[in-house]
């Protein structure tokens, strides 16, 4: 196991040849300290390679002085997969390129560090995009949605980031650098050792992996060790491990045309068992998002008065936002009367839009809630440490009625929305941070939802990977054996333990909110 972090006095000089800045400031290493979630870790030094030379001449280094590498792009992952002791490694400032659209292949080459909003620009001039769309996609770059296997509400029907991937160029834990093609043998002789132990290693359990694994329609937890044996290829199990196994210097992205046209279908459910068994007839119309929000959700945008667009009713138990795609108008109203009258005598409302601007009042409703949030938080802190819970789609209402419960328990107000079609639900406690204890009483909470997420078949990362938050959820989520699995697979690729250490895997003793940033009363 690699040392994690050294004080940045005692660091050694940058590697020889190293082109890139490197610092050990303590304003440069605090930029690098923090992401879009709730926890926060300074790193040792900050290294910003140039290419991926670069990358290859830091890993060897790193392991030549028992350093912890964490590799970072834009910063916008959620449970800490981006931060951690040791040397942040910037590969977002001289990563951005992205090379011209292939529009006959439907592909695009690019480097982790550019973003997805950059890259839709580029697609958009062939009439192209990248389908997965995760909320931060204005911001988010290519190195965490690979690293996260990250999602979005369009996911219900292109699926996630995993399957848009055809090829990715790596650095490995020894220095050597490697590319994994779809459909294509392995040609870099380290990485083909090493996939050759993982095989006979899967081999051993794969009784195992194909009784226990999780049945949801997406999942951003543990290694993507079904996937690989299903399909073979590298890229499978390298996309989803957040940095652990390898380190993406780039990669070939597959592209899908634009759907010009979109409509919308809001629907009404008094009964939470009713808005799940619904869901199910929902995917078979092949929907383009299957959105929901449930009553903690509604009553506040209602209450609050941020319903002028659509009206809320009281005694709503849950909403969908079921939106279609097509190339006309025409086709568009035709899947929105599919889903009309597949939800007649199903939902207690059903409400069509076609037009923009009332697609876009409907809308309204579902994102009216962040600023609301804000506004009511008070003393209190809007934190994600259940936020991307999984379960299969029949267990839906299930699982909201765990979330409920378990916030009730603990007297933490909350709201529940996200992606129904994926039984992907995202929920954010507001913790009152100066109440003595309120650590302890959420760190609660994160394991009593795992076990419930556990008990109805899911996992706790449905789209934002495990990072160092979860990491400590792992045989809670995945059972002793394929948790041990897990395991070997990292020490196959990496020995020393210096990709990301902490992150998916736990190190020993680690907690879910070790990392927290907020103050904790009385320390």
């Amino acid at each position: 196991m690699t040392e994690s972090s050294k004080h940045p006095e005692a660091f050694p000089a940058p590697p020889a040849g190293f082109r890139g800045a490197f610092s050990v400031e303590e304003a440069r290493r605090t930029e690098f300290s923090e992401h879009s979630g709730i926890l926060r870790s300074v790193p040792s030094a900050v290294a910003v390679p140039e290419d991926a030379d670069d990358v290859a001449a830091v890993v060897r280094w790193a392991a030549e002085n028992g350093l912890a590498l964490v590799p970072r792009s834009a910063g916008t992952g959620m449970p800490g997969g981006n931060i951690g002791p040791g040397v942040a490694l910037n590969l977002m400032t001289n990563f951005r390129r992205i090379e011209p659209v292939d529009a006959e292949r439907r592909t695009v080459r690019l480097q982790p560090g550019a973003t997805l909003a950059e890259v839709n620009a580029a697609a958009a001039a062939h009439g192209l995009h990248f389908p997965p769309d995760p909320s931060s996609g204005a911001r988010a770059a290519f190195g965490g949605l690979i690293a996260n296997n990250s999602a979005g509400s369009h996911t219900v029907r292109y699926g996630a980031t995993r399957r848009w991937i055809e090829s990715v160029d790596v650095v490995l834990a020894d220095g050597s650098r490697a590319t994994a093609t779809r459909g294509t043998p392995v040609d870099a002789p380290r990485l083909r050792e090493i996939l050759a132990r993982v095989d006979a290693l899967l081999a051993e359990h794969r009784e195992a992996i194909d009784r226990d694994w999780p049945r949801v329609r997406k999942n951003s937890s543990g290694y993507a060790l079904r996937e690989y044996l299903e399909s073979g290829d590298a890229v499978d199990l390298l996309v989803g491990s957040e940095g652990t196994l390898a380190l993406v210097t780039a990669a070939t992205a597959r592209l899908d045309r634009i759907r010009p046209c979109r409509g919308l279908a809001l629907l009404e459910f008094t009964d939470l068992e009713a808005a799940g068994a619904a869901v199910h007839r929902i995917l078979e119309l092949d929907p383009a998002t299957c959105e929901m929000i449930d009553r903690t959700f509604i009553d506040l945008v209602r209450d609050s008065g941020e319903d002028p667009g659509y009206p809320l009713r009281e005694g709503l138990e849950a909403i969908l936002f079921v939106e279609v795609e097509g190339d006309s108008r025409a086709q568009v109203a035709d899947e929105l009367g599919r889903v009309e009258r597949a939800m007649t005598g199903v939902a207690d409302r059903v409400s069509l839009a076609v037009d923009k601007e009332q697609q876009e009042r409907f809308w309204h409703v579902r994102h009216a809630a962040s600023p609301l949030i804000a506004r009511m938080a008070g003393q209190r802190v809007s934190m994600q440490f259940i936020e991307d819970g999984v379960v299969p789609v029949d267990r839906l209402a299930d699982y909201i009625r765990l979330l409920r419960a378990t916030l009730a328990r603990h007297g933490l107000p909350a709201v529940i929305f996200g992606h129904a079609g994926d039984g992907n639900l995202h929920v954010n406690p507001l913790v009152d941070v100066t109440k003595p204890g309120w650590r302890e009483d959420a760190e609660a909470v994160v394991y009593e939802v795992a076990e419930g997420v556990a008990a109805l078949g899911g996992t706790m990362a449905g789209e934002h990977g495990d990072g160092r938050l979860r990491a400590p959820l792992l045989r809670t989520i995945w059972g002793d054996e394929i948790a041990d699995v897990f395991r070997a697979v990292k020490e196959i690729f990496d020995p020393a333990g210096m990709l990301n250490p902490g992150v998916i895997l736990p190190l020993p003793g680690q907690r879910p909110l070790d990392a927290i940033k907020y103050a904790v009363v009385g320390r």
